[in-house]
């Protein structure tokens, strides 16, 4: 693991288009109520099963409510092989509610929506 990111940091880098993954380590309907815009769900249960997703990333940012189970998470995505041995894996040190930024909810009647409005 690379340490820890800050919410303002992540988010400097999103709005700079740069190549980040961003997981969202949190159970679904706590990612559905909302999450940072495009960022992926995997929670932390089904991480080890899932963390071939994550291959070929370059930069990858765990998050989870407050910014202590994304640091297990982070350790687990990089000790996985098929990580490039040069990516970046970092913790949303804050977690998701330490996130000012525009989110997305998720909803059964459509696709996600944006708000401004933090749901956490």
């Amino acid at each position: 693991m690379d340490g820890e990111i800050s919410a303002d940091e992540l988010e400097a880098l999103l709005d700079d288009g740069e190549d980040v993954r961003v997981v969202d380590i949190r159970p679904r309907a706590a990612f559905e109520r909302g999450h940072i815009p495009d960022s992926e769900n995997i929670p932390f249960a089904e991480l080890p099963q899932s963390v071939d997703r994550l291959e070929g990333a370059d930069r990858v940012v765990t998050v989870c409510p407050h910014g202590q189970a994304s640091v297990q998470a982070a350790r687990l995505i990089q000790s996985y092989e098929g990580l490039d041995e040069d990516a970046r894996v970092e913790s949303l040190a804050e977690g998701i509610t330490g996130w000012e930024g525009d989110v997305e909810t998720s909803d059964d009647e459509g696709p996600d929506t944006e708000t401004t409005e933090s749901p956490f």
